[in-house]
């Protein structure tokens, strides 16, 4: 940290260039009399009082966080529950107290060591989260102070009471409303791809497949925004409601609904954009769907997540010659390789969401048969909840809920 003697010098190296400054534009009084004013530090110390404040921020010695201490794509059996000392943010680093975080397909990947295969155990889980800077460094004191509100979104390490996240990756949020969660990695993929590689125009149809899912439903408003008509798959009718409420135009219950059949009879010139993220014999369907110049985006492939493989068998053996047929495409979009998209899609669908333009749906759990998903433990309920395909909405799990007095959101 920079010593009290040196901020004295660059307080007083500072002001005489701005009175030389006021002089040159000629802004002495109106009386012609320049009143003396006090020296000052241009310097704003006052950070180094709550650098790390324990006791103003009610910080403990110790916090839980969940660890991958075995590669296996049983989330249950890859992560541990562990006690650690709450970490030190670095220099340009904040320490978040988390109040949110995020559930997404893709944990079991990295808890299967699917993304990165260089890394071994132990290694912290979780994507994303929300909460309030409680320490920081001083780099990151230029931008952000104790008690901002925040989000974000890295490669792991979510999946705690406290966080250690890089000042860069944060986001600003107006309050701790987890509907911010959601647009973290759920609304930024469907944003992205949809606009990246759907090339969406006007009057065209697009099929959104887990439609009510996390992603999905970010999928299903875009694709209307952008004028098309949209088809959403989904396993319950009330599933089917909830996207008739935010502008799809036909949800197919495929609980009730041949989906095969359903597409064939209605849509016999194909569907010109599919964001699909279930995989094996849905994607199979997906290509066979495509319209001439049809558009196919692979997001992921959840119904294989699960599986040793990681995925779904797939009958691609005659796919060239169904694309070519069509002079179609299939591409597939993993986020991290469309960081420089990633702050205007962010800054975009947070201005829909406060203008009311966006829905961002979270599932809490509060229909689960045990409950709301309260505490760090119910990171494993949550995670089940979503692979038994029961959620509506994007999984969020309330680490820390306020108590009675607390000040926080």
């Amino acid at each position: 940290m920079t010593s009290p003697p040196m901020l004295l010098r660059l307080g007083r190296r500072a002001a005489p260039s701005l009175i030389g400054r006021c002089r040159a534009a000629g802004t002495d009084t109106l009386f012609g009399v320049r009143p003396a004013v006090p020296r000052r530090f241009i310097i704003d110390t006052s950070y180094s009082a709550h650098f790390m404040d324990f006791k103003g921020s009610s910080i403990p010695s110790s916090m839980k966080k969940l660890v991958v201490t075995k590669l296996s794509q049983d989330f249950r059996e890859a992560v541990s529950v562990r006690t650690v000392a709450v970490p030190m943010p670095g220099d340009a680093e904040l320490l978040v107290r988390n109040r949110f975080v995020g559930i997404n397909a893709s944990d079991i990947n990295y808890s299967a060591g699917r993304y990165d295969p260089s890394v071994k155990p132990p290694f912290d889980a979780g994507f994303e989260g929300i909460g309030e800077v409680v320490g920081l460094g001083l780099s990151a004191s230029s931008r952000y102070t104790i008690g901002d509100m925040v989000a974000y979104f890295g490669s792991g390490g979510a999946f705690a009471e406290y966080t250690v996240v890089p000042a860069k990756e944060s986001v600003p949020v107006p309050s701790m409303k987890p509907e911010f969660l959601t647009l973290l990695v759920s609304g930024a993929t469907a944003y992205i791809a949809m606009k990246r590689l759907g090339n969406l125009a006007k009057g065209e149809t697009v099929l959104v497949t887990a439609a009510a899912g996390g992603t999905g439903q970010f999928a299903v408003q875009f694709a209307k925004h952008a004028g098309c008509h949209v088809i959403g798959t989904c396993s319950s009718d009330e599933k089917a409601g909830f996207l008739k409420s935010i502008g799809c135009d036909r949800p197919i219950n495929y609980s009730t609904e041949d989906l095969a059949k359903t597409l064939r009879k209605e849509y016999p010139q194909g569907i010109d954009v599919v964001y699909e993220s279930v995989g094996g014999s849905v994607l199979e369907l997906a290509v066979n769907s495509l319209a001439n110049k049809g558009r196919l985006i692979v997001i992921g492939f959840i119904s294989g997540y699960k599986t040793a493989a990681g995925i779904t068998p797939f009958n691609g053996g005659m796919l060239p010659v169904k694309l070519l047929q069509k002079s179609a495409s299939m591409r597939g979009f993993f986020l991290p390789h469309f960081i420089e998209d990633y702050k205007e899609a962010l800054r975009s669908m947070m201005q829909m969401f406060a203008k009311g333009e966006l829905v961002c749906e979270v599932d809490c759990g509060d229909m689960a048969q045990e409950g709301r998903f309260v505490g760090l433990e119910s990171v494993f309920r949550a995670v089940d909840y979503m692979y038994a395909g029961r959620n509506l909405g994007k999984v969020v799990v309330d680490v820390a809920p306020p108590t009675v007095g607390d000040s926080r959101l």
